[in-house]
């Protein structure tokens, strides 16, 4: 079986597994609606004022895209690898020709797929909910895409440090938590101390953020934040790799 091959058969795998977890499928669609309905649509924006929700409705957009786009793959592939460890799952596709990096790029594959779905709705719901004035643009794809393989890459890393299930949720709530608030999303950097705000360039979602903001408000600029979620998901795709356990 070619690369290609073994890629397909595995993400289809993937798929149908997550498709079996009803709870996940659920949850993967609902939270993001949820922050939605409380923030976009029952505390709603404020343009006059201070203090948070006093941009326009657009500003958001990147927040609500960040939860899945950040939750979805540090969990999901977290808790798989975590899962593979405990059932010695890694063992038998030691005996198979897949790799530890197709076998990533398998559920990096699944998770773009599950995001872009999650993506289309939540940019829906935000037009027609809160009446943001957004410009669509099939530069967001890439975005989404390299964002997802990098957080797919951190997922790997926790799934195989971590020494349980329970530990990785752990692991990546600690992680995605601060990262969704204090990575210029929902909170404006002059919202925050002033020394605090060059620290928010070292998060790789705020170059998700600023960029995909800068895309759906028609501005320009973006290129220099795709290209540095791009170099920074090669980097942590391959240490998640890497990560993965050895048993060949």
């Amino acid at each position: 079986m070619t690369a290609t091959g073994r890629i397909g058969a595995a993400t289809s795998a993937a798929w149908r597994s997550f498709l079996r977890r009803r709870t996940a499928v659920f949850f993967t669609f609902f939270f993001p609606v949820i922050l939605i309905l409380i923030f976009g649509v029952l505390v709603g924006t404020r343009l006059t004022g201070g203090g948070l929700f006093t941009e326009s409705p657009a500003y958001y957009v990147p927040g609500y895209l960040a939860v899945v786009v950040l939750f979805t793959p540090l969990s999901r592939v977290g808790s798989t690898v975590a899962r593979h460890r405990e059932g010695n799952r890694f063992e038998k596709l030691a005996s198979t020709p897949l790799t530890r990096s197709e076998w990533l790029l398998a559920q990096t594959l699944v998770n773009v797929l599950i995001i872009g779905l999650a993506g289309l709705l939540i940019l829906g719901l935000v037009v027609l909910l809160t009446g943001a004035d957004v410009t669509l643009s099939v530069v967001v794809i890439p975005f989404v895409v390299v964002s997802v393989a990098l957080f797919c890459g951190v997922g790997a890393l926790l799934g195989s440090l971590a020494d349980s299930q329970d530990g990785v949720i752990a692991a990546s709530n600690s992680l995605a938590l601060p990262l969704l608030f204090l990575s210029d999303t929902f909170v404006p950097p002059d919202l925050l101390p002033e020394w605090f705000q060059p620290v928010m360039n070292v998060s790789p979602l705020t170059y998700f953020a600023r960029g995909v903001r800068t895309v759906v408000t028609g501005g320009g600029g973006w290129e220099l934040d795709l290209v540095v979620l791009c170099v920074l998901a090669v980097v942590f795709f391959a240490l998640g790799a890497y990560a993965l356990p050895r048993t060949d």
